[in-house]
């Protein structure tokens, strides 16, 4: 009994491991030349980024966090998170309720009299139930927040409207604030929020790819690379999946990849389920790479929600997570964009993009260009979905589908759900569990 599991990302392998550990026979077919997905990482001249995004590891979720912690163990730096936003010229605490009195008196004055009244009109029932994601914040924070960060910043990450995206997935990802830690807040008195991620943990060498080689190790013998699947068909009982040079014979399969990707290699699909699949948003992600020549502030990431300092929305520093990350006497700084398939920033070369985020840098008074000793440009088309209005319906019609030819989906890009690294185990976890073959 064999398994092919379409795509090598965090998913795909951990999947692959667990069945593996079960006695299953699998084998990963992957497209690039190197496992990881989102969650590989690029080591060059000394310095090593991670290709998606800064990763790090936390979870609510005691197994999972059990789980990454020892496949990293011995090679596992633990940090104390550092946060901040930068608003106006300054920092502020992370999460930006947390940090209230480090806001100018006014906007500190408009942030908690407005959570105040959101807060009564909640506990009176006489607030409006949110209908989009828009609606969502201002019930949930007021209009002071709001509009001092929460908007604008959220603006920034979807590059889509929010009262065109739902409200539905934030709840418990998005905590509402306790009054208690808003008001001590405001007044100076500490608070912290997502405590689960206050203490985090990072490979000491190799990035976050470091995490993908140790889940990967017992099944490496395992795993196609440069395999682009191009169709995947019924065999009898069992399929065929062919690059279209070769094929690959399984009794089932699994889908790690993204489900737009899977589609287009399905025959027959229904013109509705196609319509459904096309409908589904998704944000890419450009990731720029510095190497600076010594020290940067230290601080675990920043975001930045004002528009006018730039298009990067997040900046995290890789150096303090661990001191391997760079060569010595040298620094790191990675700055993330998302964006819209075929908009402006798709269209800007790596060129541009590095004296985008100079500028930027520049501008927060976080580095000059003269100590910038190494730049790199790294794109990931898909990166993060978005919730849009009709989400629901249409990831529905799609996963009934893939149901119905007997393709389950698990992950990040094959169930198209907003899935931190913990919540991709966790669904691989869940799917061993319950599909395990007897």
């Amino acid at each position: 009994m064999t398994t092919a599991i379409l795509g090598g990302g965090l998913t795909g392998l951990t999947l692959a491991r667990l069945l593996h550990e079960k006695g299953e026979d699998v084998i990963v077919l992957e497209a690039a030349d190197k496992c990881g997905g989102l969650c590989r990482s690029l080591a060059v001249d000394g310095y090593t980024f991670d290709m998606g995004g800064s990763h790090i590891i936390f979870s609510r979720d005691t197994e999972v966090l059990a789980f990454m912690r020892r496949m990293i163990a011995g090679n596992e730096q633990r940090n104390n998170r550092n946060t901040k936003i930068f608003y106006k010229g300054g920092y502020v605490k992370y999460p930006f309720e947390n940090g209230l009195s480090d806001l100018p008196p006014e906007d500190r004055f408009f942030c908690i009299s407005e959570f105040i009244k959101a807060q009564i009109a909640f506990e009176t029932g006489s607030a409006r139930h949110p209908e989009n994601f828009r609606d969502w914040i201002y019930f949930t924070f007021g209009k002071g927040i709001a509009e001092c960060y929460m908007v604008p910043y959220n603006e920034k990450i979807w590059k889509y409207p929010l009262e065109r995206m739902s409200a539905h997935w934030v709840e418990g990802r998005i905590p509402r604030p306790p009054v208690e830690d808003v008001i001590k807040s405001a007044i100076g008195i500490p608070t912290e929020g997502y405590t689960h991620q206050a203490v985090f943990s990072y490979p000491l060498n190799g990035g976050i790819e470091a995490l993908i080689h140790a889940i990967a190790e017992p099944v490496k013998g395992k795993i196609r690379t440069a395999f682009t699947v191009q169709s995947v068909r019924r065999d009898g009982k069992g399929f065929i999946v062919s690059d279209g040079k070769m094929e690959v014979r399984a009794d089932r399969i699994i889908s790690t990849m993204p489900v737009q990707h899977l589609l287009s290699c399905l025959e027959d699909v229904p013109e509705h389920v196609r319509r459904a699949c096309d409908s589904l948003v998704c944000n890419s992600l450009v990731t720029v790479a510095f190497g600076i020549t010594g020290k940067v502030p230290d601080i675990s990431w920043l975001y930045v929600p004002d528009p006018r300092l730039g298009k990067a929305n997040r900046i995290s520093f890789p150096s303090t997570y661990s001191p391997y990350a760079t060569p010595p006497g040298f620094s790191s700084i990675l700055a993330e964009i998302t964006h819209q398939p075929g908009d402006e920033v798709s269209a800007m070369s790596d060129d541009e993009l590095v004296r985008e985020v100079t500028a930027t840098l520049e501008a927060m008074k976080i580095v000059t260009r003269d100590r910038i000793a190494f730049s790199r440009v790294m794109r990931q088309p898909f990166a993060y979905v978005v919730y849009d209005l009709d989400y629901q319906e249409n990831i529905r019609v799609v996963t009934e589908y893939c149901t119905s030819r007997d393709i389950p989906l698990v992950g990040r890009f094959a169930q198209f759900e907003y899935l931190n690294m913990d919540g991709c185990i966790r669904s691989a976890i869940d799917f061993v569990r319950t599909h395990t073959i007897q």
